[in-house]
C-alpha cells in the first residue's frame, strides 16, 4: 500500500464541515474568522487520527472556558454540570464528528482513531513526522475556537519520521 501525503484539504470543504457539525449538534452559527493561532492559559486540544491511504489528524483546539460553553450546548446542560470529564468528552466528540466527515471527503477507505483530548496550561502536542496542512480559525458567540488538519509523514525506512518542527498546540 503507498501512502498518499498530497492530499488536498480544501478550505471550503473543510468550513462547511466545521459549520454542520456545530450548527446541528450545538446550534451554534460559526463562521471562519481569520483571527490568528492564540493559544491561552488554560487550553484544550482534541485530536482524532485518520489511517488508510493517507494518514492525517484532525485537531479542535479553544480556551478553557469554550470547551465548557461547548459541552453545555452539545449537552443541553446547565455550566455548573459541565465538569472537566463532561468537556472532555464532548470535545473528543467535535473531533469525531469532524474528522468523520472528513474522511469521506479525503478519499475512500480512512479509517479514524477514537478521540483523544489533552488540557492544561504548560503543554505541547508534537505529533512525529506531521506537518500542519490546514489550520482555519473560526468564532461563534462565545469565541474563537482552531480546527488543524494534519498530514502525517509514512515510515522511512522502517523509522518513524523526524517530529514536527513547531509545536502544533502549545498553550
Amino acid at each position: 500500500m503507498s501512502l498518499k501525503t498530497d492530499v488536498e484539504i480544501h478550505s471550503d470543504e473543510l468550513q462547511q464541515i466545521v459549520l454542520s457539525v456545530f450548527e446541528t449538534m450545538m446550534g451554534l452559527e460559526a463562521y471562519e474568522s481569520g483571527a490568528p493561532w492564540q493559544p491561552t492559559a488554560l487550553w484544550w486540544t482534541a485530536a482524532v487520527y485518520l489511517t488508510g491511504d493517507w494518514n492525517g489528524a484532525v485537531l479542535v483546539e479553544c480556551d478553557q472556558e469554550q470547551a465548557r460553553q461547548f459541552a453545555t450546548r452539545f449537552l443541553s446542560i446547565e455550566p455548573c454540570e459541565a465538569v472537566e470529564e463532561v468537556v472532555r468528552d464532548v470535545l473528543g466528540e467535535l473531533a469525531n464528528m469532524i474528522g468523520g466527515n472528513l474522511k469521506s471527503v479525503v478519499m475512500p477507505g480512512i479509517q479514524l482513531s477514537m478521540p483523544s483530548t489533552v488540557h492544561g496550561s504548560d503543554y505541547s502536542v508534537r505529533i512525529c513526522g506531521a506537518t500542519i496542512r490546514r489550520r482555519m480559525a473560526f468564532e461563534c458567540v462565545n469565541g474563537p475556537f482552531w480546527v488543524t488538519i494534519l498530514t502525517l509523514q509514512p515510515l522511512t525506512n522502517g523509522r518513524v519520521p523526524p517530529v514536527a518542527s513547531a509545536p502544533i498546540a502549545k498553550p
